[in-house]
């Protein structure tokens, strides 16, 4: 079983929210606005991005948030466009180191995690050291997919809502400001509504984006 306060969890979970700001900030570098760099925000120290709340979050449901990366889109050329190419970098960073720790799963031999089940269950071998790297490997990719799928939920703070506003249309743009405010309050209130609500709306969202993932990777990277 994958264990909140265990070592290996809470290194996972600094690491990936390190490279997930780093990914925000280097974005938007990228696409001129070096807001985040002079904030020191183009780093991979994970002291540097840990929010308490959303570090809190992390050991006790299992997905979190970090500090959020400043960003200026007056930088931008394409304001609205690059916002959410900013915003998705994030995620995708995740995905993409998920990805590469699915990959180091599939060649050191371990159980596949292709399913929620399989990654939630306990590494198995005969070498002490073998299974604590695969616990971290295994940890890791729980933590990377929980903070991909979790942000690119369509709710302010979070980075599927930066996302979300590439596509609406300029006539409703007012309305959509007027949820983005209240976002913090509709997103903490499913967080703490998660277990009386008839649906689990976060854990159906969040399990339900890693298992979509999960078996994608499985389909690129069969286990023998």
């Amino acid at each position: 079983m994958l264990h909140f306060f265990s070592p290996t969890y809470i290194i996972s979970v600094l690491i990936a929210i390190a490279v997930h700001e780093c990914a925000h900030a280097w974005s938007a570098r990228r696409l001129g606005d070096h807001t985040a760099e002079q904030a020191g925000r183009l780093t991979l120290n994970p002291l540097s991005h840990i929010d308490p709340l959303g570090a809190l979050m992390f050991l006790f449901v299992g997905f979190g948030w970090a500090k959020p990366v400043p960003v200026n889109p007056l930088h931008f050329r394409f304001p609205k466009r690059d916002m959410a190419l900013t915003a998705f970098a994030g995620p995708i960073s995740n995905l993409l180191l998920a990805f590469l720790v699915f990959l180091g799963i599939a060649l050191i031999g371990g159980a596949s995690p292709a399913s929620i089940g399989g990654l939630l269950s306990d590494a198995e071998s005969a070498s002490p050291a073998l299974t604590i790297l695969l616990q971290i490997l295994r940890d890791s990719l729980f933590v990377n997919l929980a903070l991909m799928a979790f942000n690119l939920f369509p709710v302010s703070p979070l980075d599927g809502s930066s996302v979300l506003r590439m596509f609406i249309p300029l006539r409703y743009e007012e309305r959509y400001d007027d949820f983005v405010r209240i976002g913090p309050f509709v997103l903490l209130g499913l967080i703490l509504l998660e277990n009386f609500l008839p649906v689990r709306i976060l854990s159906t969202w969040v399990f339900g984006i890693m298992q979509a993932v999960l078996s994608g990777f499985a389909a690129v990277i069969p286990f023998s």
